[in-house]
């Protein structure tokens, strides 16, 4: 193993962070669903008006206080799904709207199960700060009830001598809001940051049919448009259940995001990363298309990904199971530096690295023989024993800081030295 400190804080996954998000019950609100969701919202608009305060008085003393602004959001929860409650016609009170709301809410625990897979990138605010010390935004994959994964949010410092500094976890946390009158046609969807929320009491839930039971592995990357725009774009799994695809996270302030599906044949397969520029006029992505191997990616349209070529296979021990990428590639003076996972004997899972040519990124400069971190080097019991993983590193300094999962119920940190990490490759 490469000798890196390893920061003292340690994220839990903890079942007092709580959210309320949209019921099942108006989904995909269609057939028998939709006879059951009209027939409830008849059930309720029949109640007397004394029944309305008085349950509706209930509910607020049951939860105000543990979710900021609660009467507005049972109302825009009303004005999102009045459409489909068949009560067209009828005189709706501002009670009444909110019990409505209340009725199609829940309060979902979203990080009771596990926290894990994290990755970083510089925050788009780097004012007021100490020389040498960087601002950053943390995402998370946050797993919750149902086995239902969410991206949530940190933001934090990087000082002199290692330190790192996280924002505290916000009392309240909010859904970001889904934006229907932004939605377009190519399956792309609009979400907004509450105005009165912060990015680290932020969570951002699966909203289609083809995310329903996951937002998985988001790999965020600051990427920078040959015009000198920057945008914030992560790769991430949407897991309808059933089947899988490639979307994309687009951001460039952190206050509205566009979700979009990747379209082609490469967009089936989990794990994509995108590098932090183009190449020669053309985006480049690593991928795994075979569940084994590493594989390079080109394209010239950002939504758009066909086939791909064979970059990596496992070579070491350690990796002979699978290999594939912890993230997008980190340009330094030496190359591209892409960090690998690898997994070995008894589905033991290590984070390794490579190093690819700046500009033929298809040409592999070198490998570590051993891995940067494994699982024995941790707390190896949780939800999933035996896993160290990671969805983004950047450099800070002569260090790489690394933010990892620990057997999907905790997330560490690590500083890296990168000289070391170059040192141990080989051809």
């Amino acid at each position: 193993m490469i000798e890196g400190w390893k920061h003292p804080l340690r994220l839990n996954a903890d079942p007092a962070w709580v959210v309320v998000r949209p019921f099942h019950l108006a989904w995909q609100a269609s057939g028998p669903d939709l006879n059951r969701v009209q027939k409830l919202a008849q059930d309720v608009v029949r109640l007397d008006s004394r029944t309305v305060r008085a349950e509706l008085g209930v509910v607020l003393g049951d939860f105000a206080g543990r979710h900021w602004q609660i009467e507005q959001v049972f109302e825009q929860r009303y004005q999102e799904i009045s459409p489909k409650l068949g009560l067209d016609g009828q005189r709706i009170s501002a009670n009444m709207r909110k019990l409505l709301g209340a009725y199609f809410c829940h309060e979902y625990s979203y990080a009771a199960a596990a926290l894990m897979n994290p990755s970083v990138v510089r925050h788009p605010d780097q004012s007021g700060l100490q020389k040498g010390s960087v601002r950053i935004i943390l995402s998370l994959r946050a797993v919750g009830e149902g086995h239902i994964s969410t991206i949530a949010f940190r933001e934090g410092i990087i000082s002199n001598g290692r330190e790192l500094q996280l924002q505290p976890q916000p009392p309240f946390v909010t859904a970001a809001l889904f934006d229907y009158d932004a939605q377009k046609p190519n399956g792309a969807s609009h979400v907004r940051r509450h105005p009165d929320c912060a990015i680290s009491g932020t969570v951002i839930f699966p909203m289609t049919e083809a995310q329903r039971n996951g937002l998985e592995d988001l790999r965020l990357v600051d990427f920078v448009h040959e015009d000198g725009t920057r945008e914030w774009i992560g790769t991430y799994t949407a897991y309808s259940g059933h089947s899988i695809g490639s979307e994309l996270l687009r951001t460039s302030d952190f206050n509205h995001f566009t979700l979009t599906p990747i379209k082609g044949d490469a967009a089936r397969n989990k794990g994509m990363a995108l590098f932090p520029r183009k190449i020669d006029g053309r985006y480049y992505m690593l991928g795994r298309q075979d569940g084994k191997n590493l594989y390079l990616l080109q394209s010239e349209d950002l939504m758009h990904w066909e086939g791909g070529t064979l970059l990596m296979e496992p070579r070491y021990p350690w990796e002979l199971i699978q290999i594939g990428n912890c993230g997008p590639p980190i340009e330094i003076d030496e190359g591209w530096l892409v960090l690998t996972h690898g997994v070995g004997a008894m589905r033991k899972y290590s984070i390794g690295a490579a190093l690819l040519d700046k500009a033929d990124p298809s040409r592999v400069l070198g490998r570590t023989e051993m891995p940067i971190l494994s699982a024995v080097d941790e707390d190896r019991e949780g939800y999933v024993p035996n896993v160290v993983y990671t969805c983004g590193a950047i450099v800070v300094g002569d260090d790489l800081f690394m933010p990892y999962g620990v057997a999907d119920s905790s997330v560490c940190f690590g500083f890296f030295p990168l000289k070391a990490i170059l040192d141990r490759m080989r051809i």
